[in-house]
């Protein structure tokens, strides 16, 4: 393993650089809010623990909207958020 030594002043620059990187890339996060993400599909197989074959009769069945561009595939999460809601099963409470 190499040790690189560098002065305090050095340091302290690339932590105020990584600082300010950090505060632009939240401050662009909040800008675009959740449901105007998209997502590919390995994020959407994750978000909805199915495989792919099964996302790709979503889409087939135009059960879930996406965009694709060449071979790349997104899904917007807006869309995957109202499929969830749309197949929401309530569980009536029980009166006593």
């Amino acid at each position: 393993m190499e040790v690189i030594t560098i002065e305090t002043s050095a340091f302290q620059q690339i932590v105020n650089s990584i600082s300010e990187q950090k505060e632009v890339l939240t401050r662009k996060g909040n800008n675009n809010p959740l449901s105007e993400t998209w997502i590919d599909v390995s994020e959407t197989c994750m978000l909805l623990k199915v495989s792919k074959r099964t996302l790709q009769t979503y889409m087939d069945n135009r059960i879930l909207p996406y965009s694709q561009i060449s071979a790349k595939v997104y899904f917007k999460v807006k869309d995957i958020e109202e499929f969830l809601e749309k197949h929401y099963i309530a569980i009536p409470t029980k009166k006593r």
